[in-house]
């Protein structure tokens, strides 16, 4: 298994590089990038794009400028009427002023050491944004998770046991329900019926924690979290338990029906004995497999639309709003530690496979 390990995270490399490449690619000639959003701001008169260029000076600004054409057409839409220096400044400002190629090896090689560049609109690194959204994904992913997989394995297993009863038949529909509404439809109701919406004011609208939270003794603080997460979360679980639980259903009915069950079965052991020393290493192979994809869904990209209702100020958001600005340090930046986690999380799902099920022996495969 060493030997497996090695190879899949020297195989990390290419496959981080070429998610890296295509992705710059994609985003880097795609119209309307940082230094046409700056051109537009400037031609729409905006002071915030003169106070970002010039540190708050607009003296430098209006000499860069040039109000009469400069007669020869820019790459740029909304460039006419700009001096071509001015347009250069900005290019160099943006690190648009060298080849994409040269672009793309500065940026792997800052990559390496962890170096994700600086935001153009925040004024701070990527990494300290990162950092400073990740306690926020983290809270809400992780607890959704493991409610998620605390309900479904256990409650799939059991719709499998009871195929065809009244209660697989009604937890089906709760499922179903589950499956159909989106998240945000759930976190929308809640906010109505536990936030002061509409009836009870029971949960807090919005964060993580309250204004006070910091003087607050360790269990009070402890308690003070737990009350802000439970919307958030609730609507995050409401909406991700029902694909994992059919999925974890359907896997243990197709494994309950074959010959090796039987045989144990013949042999005097006991339902228990059966389901959870025989079927389960083989049915939960299948929601294993899953296992990264869901990882990174709800920790990352499912939270989205939970981050906004809630004011959770979260890696999802970042990566949204990033990608409205074309900040593109910190979309490659998340996208980065994006694929690096989830790379992390493959190999994770093929060492548990190997703990539920020791048979299987990645070493020996072609």
């Amino acid at each position: 298994m060493g030997l497996y390990i090695l190879k899949r995270l020297l195989l990390m490399i290419p496959t981080i590089l070429g998610i890296l490449f295509i992705s710059f690619i994609i985003i880097q000639f795609v119209p309307g990038g940082p230094v046409e959003k700056m051109i537009a701001q400037i031609q729409g008169h905006d002071q915030s794009a003169t106070s970002r260029f010039t540190g708050g000076g607009s003296e430098t600004m209006n000499g860069g400028m040039n109000t009469q054409s400069s007669g020869s057409e820019s790459q740029y839409k909304g460039a006419q009427g700009l001096d071509p220096e001015f347009i250069a400044e900005l290019e160099k400002m943006y690190g648009f002023d060298k080849p994409w190629y040269t672009r793309f090896g500065i940026m792997i090689k800052n990559y390496l050491t962890f170096d994700l560049g600086k935001s153009y609109y925040r004024d701070e690194k990527v990494v300290s944004l990162i950092i400073e959204k990740m306690p926020v994904s983290i809270s809400l992913g992780l607890w959704s998770f493991l409610i998620i997989y605390m309900i479904s394995i256990p409650l799939g297993i059991k719709k499998a046991v009871k195929d065809g009863s009244k209660f697989d038949i009604w937890s089906s529909a709760a499922i179903f329900i589950g499956y159909a509404i989106p998240s945000f439809i759930f976190a929308i109701l809640l906010i109505v019926l536990f936030a002061g919406g509409r009836y009870w004011d029971i949960f807090p609208l919005r964060g993580l924690t309250s204004d006070n939270w910091e003087d607050m003794t360790f269990i009070e603080a402890a308690l003070d979290y737990a009350w802000h997460m439970v919307l958030p979360t609730a609507a995050m679980v409401i909406s991700g338990f029902a694909s994992l639980t059919m999925l974890t259903k359907n896997s243990f009915l197709d494994e309950i029906g074959k010959q090796y069950v039987l045989t144990a079965r013949s042999k005097g052991l006991s339902e228990n004995q059966v389901l959870y020393g025989h079927i389960f290493r083989n049915a939960m192979l299948i929601v294993i497999a899953g296992f990264p994809a869901a990882f990174v869904h709800i920790f990352f990209t499912g939270s989205l639309l939970i981050e906004v209702i809630f004011s959770l100020d979260g890696l999802g958001l970042l990566g949204y709003t990033s990608i409205m600005d074309r900040d593109y340090p910190v979309v490659l930046g998340t996208l980065y530690i994006y694929a690096l986690i989830s790379l992390i999380m493959h190999l994770v799902r093929d060492v548990v496979y190997v703990l539920v099920d020791p048979r299987i022996d990645f070493e020996t495969r072609g």
